[in-house]
């Protein structure tokens, strides 16, 4: 059997920044500013959440990050507007290589699935919505644990789920902090660089692959 594949959603299979074009219209030159922010105060929250063992799932991190970085950038923005964002968060589109590279490693039997910080029912809506559902076998959800990535415990339960050891699993992710975690407890990783310009982490842990996306990581892996 071919190794299993967890991909990381957010970044992976789509662009959270997309979210600047829905903010042009209410936040203008800003709306650039505005989605980076919100997507760093979003993984920060995480990040904060699982370290204080004081849970609150990705739904409420996304608001909560939505809320700071508006008002950080003096954006006003309406509960009522508020509530649009977060629906049209569900509605990213895939970038245009993900269902090529899917249906690539697919054809080569290994078994594939969407592993997300992500509540399973958004994430279910959202890749129904970007066409990616009928191409994964599964979503499995770091959510049934209450904690986000990268804890360990959250790797090990993909590979529980799977039913495979750690060893015969790809993590595939964009985040360098995602493919370090996957490599701490076992798991094979990819790094799917989509940016040039971005640098891997300097903490003597390396990908086992790095591609800049996944029609050339289904040639690679």
């Amino acid at each position: 059997m071919p190794d299993a594949i967890g991909f990381d959603i957010y970044g992976t299979l789509v662009d959270p920044l997309e979210m600047n074009e829905r903010l042009e219209p209410l936040a203008g030159d800003l709306s650039v500013s505005l989605a980076a922010l919100w997507r760093e105060k979003q993984l920060e929250y995480t990040f904060r959440r699982g370290l204080m063992r004081d849970y609150e799932d990705f739904d409420s991190c996304t608001r909560r990050a939505l809320v700071f970085a508006a008002d950080a950038l003096g954006v006003k923005l309406s509960e009522q507007e508020r509530d649009r964002l977060i629906e049209e968060y569900q509605s990213l589109s895939p970038f245009p290589d993900v269902i090529p590279g899917i249906e690539a490693l697919k054809e080569r039997g290994h078994p594939l699935v969407a592993f997300s910080n992500g509540v399973e029912t958004t994430v279910r809506t959202l890749l129904v919505r970007a066409g990616v559902l009928p191409h994964l076998q599964d979503v499995i959800s770091v959510d049934d644990l209450k904690t986000f990535k990268p804890d360990p415990e959250v790797y090990r339960y993909l590979a529980r789920r799977l039913g495979a050891e750690p060893s015969r699993i790809w993590l595939v992710s964009s985040n360098p902090f995602d493919v370090i975690g996957a490599k701490a407890v076992g798991l094979k990783a990819a790094w799917v660089q989509r940016n040039p310009e971005a640098r891997f982490d300097p903490w003597d842990v390396e990908p086992d692959l790095v591609a800049p996306d996944l029609q050339t990581l289904a040639e690679k892996i």
